[in-house]
């Protein structure tokens, strides 16, 4: 997997390219609802952006060693990131598995990796792609599997105007790729019996 560099957000120079956006649209930035919305943008896009200036794979450098071999699911973990093509966001839900191999790592670092991939400028192939990857290399598990379902503002707000559709993707590691047994146990556990 190729690493992103991790980079600073700059908020000055984020503000003045707010001011300057919008003055090209035809809107008075001195008007009196605009004035802080530059330093607003500015904050907001340190925070949704935030996956910019971290590595994921940190959040799974602490584990515990155990004899658990089986199948280890988190489901439905909600996530918001942006689509770099168009700048508008895309939101939904994560369902993330795999198979240890002798070593674990606590639920919510599994959530933290989706979270830290998801708060970059992202499309939905690279961000179900990212989180698989970062999993099977940093834990050596025997596999990993990742389906992503979103909804994508880009295409419900403009374009073709598609409200309610929602994108699936899937990322099958190890194991998930190899055996359709082990491929369809995790499909079902992560699209059956929804509470």
């Amino acid at each position: 997997m190729t690493q992103t560099p991790l980079l600073a957000i700059d908020g000055e120079r984020l503000r003045s390219a707010v001011v300057e956006l919008l003055a090209a649209i035809g809107d008075d930035p001195r008007r009196d609802g605009l004035v802080e919305t530059p330093r607003r943008i500015a904050e907001m896009y340190e925070e949704i952006f935030g996956g910019l200036s971290i590595d994921p794979a940190e959040y799974l450098s602490v584990g515990f060693e155990v004899a658990h071999d089986e199948l280890v699911i988190l489901r439905e973990i909600p996530f918001y990131s942006m689509c770099e093509h168009h700048f508008l966001p895309f939101h939904g839900e994560a369902h993330v598995g795999y198979i240890p191999d002798g070593r674990v790592v606590g639920i919510s670092k599994l959530a933290r990796v989706v979270e830290g991939f998801a708060r970059r400028p992202q499309i939905q192939e690279q961000l179900t792609s990212q989180v698989a990857e970062t999993i099977m290399e940093t834990l050596q598990p025997d596999g990993v599997a990742v389906v992503i379902e979103a909804e994508h503002l880009c295409m419900t707000m403009r374009g073709v105007k598609k409200p309610g559709s929602r994108m699936i993707t899937s990322a099958m590691r190890g194991q998930f790729k190899q055996s359709s047994i082990t491929r369809a146990e995790f499909l079902s556990l992560v699209s059956g019996n929804r509470t």
